[in-house]
């Protein structure tokens, strides 16, 4: 058979039946639509947590009393530094201040600014400061959420903190932070230690926790127990523990739409079914007329083979282009504020492309095989039967 009548019968095939393929083009964009949303918003919103988890420290110390986690000595710094092993060794102040009036809370970041430590954990957020400037008087550093919310009630260039002692601090509103980093300073405040131990209402011999670094993994577990024999009362938090349970809350929220995916699943399902009965109806005559013409039956599986790959591309690449748009140019509207959650302050997020092209590989395979397959094999049961049979 030449290629040329081939194609001019595959192209009149595809614009004849147009109603029926747009039909099937949009059921099956909206599904790969749903799927690779999900997959680009997963897939940034862990890149960019791990991403900014791998400048943090190695460890987290914090001291316990009656399993809660209680203001820990500054001299346990010293003490920390002298395990062999154990280098970068940071104090800080970390916890959250709540603005009773609106039940709302800001996440304060007390840390020395001359730190070696807090500076490689927070270059990109401070490479904009003159710490000259910012630590010649009580001031602080805000997240885009916490500079909206002040603003709105009338806190334009400072805010006023009230301490467990019943005194009011004001601090400067220096800066905001910079928008790519709202995912984690959205509610942030970032402020010298010693202010944060003022306003906390902490001693100056006393810090909320301390990090620390081991360059040498295999030393980790030993540098654990090392602890554990140095402080009877300590809680020691592992980088890579957090990183599992930034990737297991994720994996929880993708999980949430996996109601969406069986919907989806049930939605391809009907499609199928529907390309299955076509067959045996109205197209059924039409494959006895290309048999009764001397269409052989590998030329009839070609045209169908090559008619309803062209849905399938066209389906598949229109939905994924769409789901890019929607999560890394539109921010993912709706879809964000399932994965960020929206109980304090307001999160407004730009993603950072990332593309699992093995993944979208996948969802490729599984919805391309079924759907070819539930039109190769009906074409194929119909093309074996004699012509005159087929057209009855």
């Amino acid at each position: 058979m030449e290629n040329s009548a081939f194609l001019h019968f595959l192209t009149l095939l595809l614009f004849k039946q147009k109603s029926k393929h747009i039909g099937a083009v949009l059921i099956s964009v909206i599904i790969i639509f749903l799927l690779s949303a999900v997959l680009f918003l997963s897939s940034s919103l862990q890149h960019s947590l791990l991403s900014a988890l791998h400048k943090q420290g190695d460890f987290t110390v914090t001291r316990v009393q009656a399993g809660k986690p209680v203001n820990t000595p500054v001299e346990w710094v010293d003490k920390i530094l002298d395990i062999n092993g154990v280098t970068q060794v940071a104090s800080r102040i970390y916890g959250r201040y709540f603005f009773a009036p609106r039940e709302k809370s800001f996440l304060v970041v007390g840390i020395d600014f001359f730190d070696e430590q807090n500076n490689q954990a927070l270059q990109t957020l401070l490479k904009d400061v003159d710490l000259k400037r910012f630590l010649s008087k009580d001031s602080m550093l805000v997240g885009e959420g916490v500079r909206k919310f002040l603003q709105a009630h009338y806190f334009k260039d400072d805010f006023t903190f009230k301490t467990p002692k019943g005194t009011f601090k004001k601090v400067n509103i220096y800066q905001t932070l910079p928008r790519q980093a709202d995912l984690m300073a959205n509610d942030m405040i970032i402020m010298p230690i010693d202010l944060a131990r003022e306003i906390f209402g902490l001693g100056e011999d006393e810090v909320t926790d301390i990090t620390f670094n081991v360059p040498n993994d295999a030393e980790w577990d030993n540098i654990i127990s090392k602890l554990h024999l140095l402080f009877y009362d300590v809680r020691v938090i592992e980088k890579r523990e957090v990183k599992k349970a930034y990737e297991n809350l994720y994996n929880y929220k993708g999980g949430l739409f996996l109601i969406l995916y069986l919907v989806s699943i049930v939605t391809f399902m009907l499609i199928l079914y529907q390309r299955y009965s076509m067959v045996y109806s109205t197209e059924r005559k039409e494959i006895g007329i290309l048999r009764a013409v001397g269409w052989s039956i590998k030329d009839i599986l070609k045209l169908k083979f090559y008619e309803n790959l062209v849905i399938v591309l066209v389906s598949f690449t229109l939905g994924v282009v769409l789901a890019y748009l929607y999560v890394f140019v539109w921010d993912a509207p709706l879809l964000s504020h399932i994965f960020l959650g929206g109980s304090n302050l307001a999160n407004h997020v730009t993603f950072i492309p990332v593309v699992k092209f093995g993944v979208l590989g996948s969802i490729f395979l599984f919805y391309a095989v079924p759907f070819l397959a539930a039109v190769l094999i009906p074409a194929w049961k119909i093309a074996v039967t004699p012509p005159k049979e087929a057209m009855l």
